[in-house]
């Protein structure tokens, strides 16, 4: 009989809850429902970028970039004012401050 210790108890349990939340992550990832749900207003988006994966797949790399590009600005645009923000803020640089608040589209000094 193998002997196991407490040390090695506890590594099997936390192993065994990381792969049972890996798996249930995973499934519910995939859930039609879900997915549908949270993706229906960013149809464009996506289906420009998952375009450009399968015309990347086809051998036409500049192009299938350039559609994975414009579908990555499509999906993520409501985030970059927030990221801007968040950068002007964070980093007390006059420069990229002034610059960032531009790209953010606000002119306030707060």
């Amino acid at each position: 009989m193998i002997s196991i210790t407490e040390w090695q108890k506890i590594g099997m349990g936390t192993t065994g809850f990381g792969i049972f939340f890996i798996l249930f992550g995973v499934l519910l990832y995939f859930d039609s429902v879900l997915l549908a749900f949270g993706n229906r207003h960013k149809l464009k988006g996506t289906s420009f970028f998952l375009g450009g994966v399968v015309i990347v797949l086809l051998r036409w790399p500049l192009l299938g970039m350039l559609l994975e590009t414009y579908g990555f600005f499509n999906l993520f645009k409501g985030f970059f004012p927030v990221a801007f923000g968040f950068l002007g803020n964070a980093f007390n640089i006059p420069f990229l401050s002034s610059l960032f608040r531009r790209l953010q589209g606000t002119s306030s000094m707060v």
